[in-house]
């Protein structure tokens, strides 16, 4: 065997066997900085991947398939561990966006474990790994239904994602003071998928799945993100039994959960809400819309008896976080006060 085989081997068998997990990343990330940015090996007690939910769909004589399941990928910290968290993707993505940025460097998800997390990766029902039900789609190729009847395939652009992301005041032109990653935009773009939730009921099979895996967990914090940030308000709406807290980041939709029956439920959990900055320099200005319409859902919860926090970086004296606020230079900043808000506000 050559000396060159040799060594793939054994670079093989290294990131094959070991869960001391600091080397063997993603070769796409070249800006890596794991001397820094993972000072330690991480080292869990257990992890793996599951389906939560899903149903059968009949769709004639012998032909049964199950739709609308839940993918759930866990890691479990060794030691003495604090409440879980359920992290839930935005539009257009999976439960990639969580894991390493796009420019190499810790995403919250491992963050969060090495904090004494245990941190479960949801994506939702529709997409990615939990799969999307493609009936519709095959009955149209087989002439049962017309070309009309076919549910949109999303797929955004990246000029569409520079706008709405907030990375910028126009394409291919960064906030002077943005804290996203831009030289690693090419890599963030590959992160973008086909949304399928066209093909979705109207009520989200992802609600259900989101607060019966809280429950299977005995206590979770759910964390939802942009078009997934209202989520968890939908799951405690369904069963509040499991949702110890609920953290929003970065959600457009609060105005939908301003009756007093949604105000009674969110009474008795707690929530953060989370913005970042130039709200009003980008996409229209419409996430400083949004941004004043879940502060009026904070000031009504806390009316209606409940604790609800809005936290927004600028008045923390951190600024040019973008929409992704999990992937921005910072993004560890960011985690330590989500981090230090459950821990003054979460039981274990």
């Amino acid at each position: 065997m050559s000396l060159l085989k040799k060594i793939i081997g054994l670079v093989f068998l290294a990131c094959a066997s070991s869960i001391w997990v600091t080397a063997c990343s993603d070769s796409s990330n070249a800006i890596g900085t794991a001397e820094t940015d993972n000072p330690l090996p991480l080292v869990i007690s257990d992890q793996g991947s599951f389906f939560v939910g899903g149903e059968v769909l009949n769709r004639g004589p012998d032909d049964d398939v199950t739709i609308n399941q839940m993918y759930v990928e866990y890691q479990i910290p060794d030691g003495e561990t604090s409440v879980p968290f359920v992290m839930t993707h935005g539009c257009c993505m999976s439960s990639k966006m969580w894991e390493t940025t796009p420019d190499g460097r810790m995403g919250w998800s491992e963050y969060f474990v090495r904090k004494g997390h245990p941190v479960y990766l949801t994506e939702q029902s529709g997409r990615a790994r939990s799969g999307f039900n493609a009936t519709v789609y095959n009955q149209i190729a087989s002439g049962e239904l017309p070309a009309e009847e076919q549910p949109l395939i999303t797929q955004e652009s990246h000029q569409w994602g520079w706008d709405v992301l907030r990375f910028g005041p126009e394409f291919g032109v960064p906030f002077e003071d943005g804290q996203f990653p831009i030289e690693a935009v090419n890599n963030f773009w590959k992160q973008m998928i086909p949304d399928m939730n066209a093909t979705l009921p109207e009520d989200n099979p992802t609600w259900n799945n989101l607060a019966e895996l809280a429950s299977q967990l005995g206590g979770a914090v759910l964390m939802g993100f942009s078009q997934s940030g209202y989520y968890p308000l939908e799951a405690a709406m369904l069963n509040p039994a499991g949702i110890k807290c609920m953290v929003l980041v970065e959600t457009a939709r609060c105005r939908h959960f301003w009756q007093e029956e949604q105000l009674e439920v969110f009474a008795d959990i707690p929530l953060l809400f989370l913005y970042g900055d130039h709200l009003a320099d980008a996409y229209d200005g419409n996430w400083q819309t949004y941004y004043l319409v879940c502060q009026e859902l904070v000031s009504r919860i806390n009316d209606a008896g409940g604790n609800a926090r809005m936290l927004y970086l600028p008045e923390t004296g951190i600024f040019g976080n973008s929409h992704m606020l999990m992937q921005d230079r910072n993004n560890q900043q960011v985690a330590d006060l989500i981090i230090d808000w459950i821990q003054e506000n979460v039981a274990d």
